[in-house]
């Protein structure tokens, strides 16, 4: 019987052990923290309670349109209970947490608490216990980066995990970042009365997304009332009271009651000892088997190769399979990404730029939901869908959308892709009238470009 421990209990680490204890191994879970790690206790699950109530919240200024009494959905609006809303995502970790738990207890997982350092390239030291095992499997996670010049207000300004600790509400809030979490969390912020402010360095907020889902959503955030500043970052932060001043190296200056730094994450490496096991950091891996070396393998927001809970899962899985004699790869290529602002944005596969560079004699075929029955009907009209195409085998390569409910609409182009369908395959698919979905069906009419 194999004999595996896995460091980490989070979105990589428990679907590894319970994949592999499914397959016949004896599996040791080694966890420091919380079971569920990052995603579950302070990321993704708590951050979609809040954006979910305060989504629904939000929906109540639409009342004014349709009451006789417009006054009624402001004043509804006013009796918001930021408290409930922390009450709605402690239940819903705590639920989710204690499943996680009976579902590695009915697999027979053993479950260690504390924090696990290599000894050697197969033996671990836990809590002063030394462990033996066959295969080694780094789930260790990531955490919030703060550049050396903040780290000595880091307990007087808040990260991405952090800001889940806020008791009330602020009036103001700056976000160091215009990544991905920094606009979930505007969006958030905003649609609960907070005057929210974005600070970028580079160019555009979301760098490291498709060029239209950037554009739109940048249009979308400023729409709303969010302030944006691109091309600059914060020289020098000032705190007195209850007060923060944030210098800018432009030479603005911007005041506000809370901070969030949302300046992207840290592999957790640092305790584990990886020179006892031969291992240099940064970690290098095969990015198909998920391999350091013989035995040993990383998997996770640790690796660096996608930053998202579920391809954390889907890496977890792949090296469970290996472990237990299965030729089992993962595919990059093959994760979906999600921003879970509003409207959502989704995206899949290659943008038509990055399929021009690798040699695809690529098109899109894009549709704007401003010609979508269900979208214009219930008041959604923002936003837009593009398939991207190589016009010699009319192969789906990719697909980039901005619309209501878009991180579960662009499961349908995942599938087509992954089994190789055609843009005319997806022209010619019969989509419930009236749906947003549909506007997938409309992008593929179009003609390319």
């Amino acid at each position: 019987m194999k004999n595996i421990a896995i460091i980490g209990a989070g979105p990589a680490g428990y679907p590894c052990a319970l994949k592999a204890a499914k397959l016949g191994a004896q599996v040791t879970l080694i966890e420091s923290s919380e079971l569920g790690g990052v995603c579950l206790n302070c990321g993704c699950i708590p951050s979609k309670a809040l954006l979910a109530g305060a989504h629904r919240f939000n929906l109540v200024k639409e009342l004014e349109k349709y009451s006789s009494n417009p006054v009624l959905g402001e004043e509804y609006y006013k009796t918001l209970s930021f408290a409930k809303l922390q009450e709605q995502r402690k239940a819903t970790i705590l639920k989710l947490r204690s499943g996680i738990l009976k579902m590695l207890e009915a697999a027979k997982v053993k479950i260690i608490k504390g924090r696990a350092k290599f000894t050697s390239a197969n033996t671990l030291e836990v809590g002063g216990q030394n462990l033996t095992f066959d295969d080694i499997v780094i789930a260790t996670g990531s955490r919030a980066f703060l550049p050396k010049q903040f780290e000595n207000i880091k307990d007087k300004i808040y990260d991405n995990s952090t800001i889940f600790n806020l008791e009330k509400l602020p009036s103001t809030l700056a976000i160091l970042g215009g990544g991905v979490i920094a606009c979930e969390f505007a969006c958030l912020m905003q649609a609960l009365g907070v005057q929210v402010t974005i600070i970028e360095m580079q160019a555009d907020i979301l760098p490291k997304e498709e060029e239209t889902i950037r554009r739109t959503l940048k249009q979308i955030l400023l729409k709303r009332g969010i302030k944006i500043f691109t091309g600059t970052a914060a020289k020098e932060i000032k705190i007195q009271d209850n007060q923060k001043t944030i210098l800018l190296d432009n030479g603005q200056e911007i005041i506000c009651e809370e901070i969030l730094a949302a300046l992207g994450r840290r592999a957790n490496t640092e305790d584990l000892n990886l020179s006892a096991a031969g291992i240099n950091l940064p970690l290098q891996v095969n990015p198909e088997t998920l391999e350091i070396k013989p035995h040993i393998y990383a998997v996770g927001a640790v690796n660096n190769l996608c930053q998202l809970a579920h391809a954390a899962t889907a890496q977890g899985e792949v090296v469970a399979n290996r472990i237990m004699g299965q030729n089992s790869l993962y595919n990059n290529s093959l994760i979906p990404s999600a921003i879970y602002t509003w409207p959502e944005a989704a995206n899949i596969g290659l943008s038509v730029a990055e399929a021009r560079a690798k040699g695809f004699e690529a098109a899109v075929k894009k549709s704007f939901l401003l010609a979508n029955g269900r979208a214009l009907a219930q008041g959604d009209s923002d936003g837009f869908a593009q398939l991207v195409e190589d016009t010699k085998t009319g192969k789906i390569l990719g697909a980039q959308i901005v619309a209501p409910n878009a991180g579960e609409i662009i499961h349908i182009v995942l599938l087509a892709i992954k089994v190789g369908l055609t843009v005319s395959d997806l022209e010619n698919t019969v989509f419930a009238h009236p749906t947003i979905s549909e506007i997938i069906k409309e992008a593929a009419q179009k003609s390319g470009r």
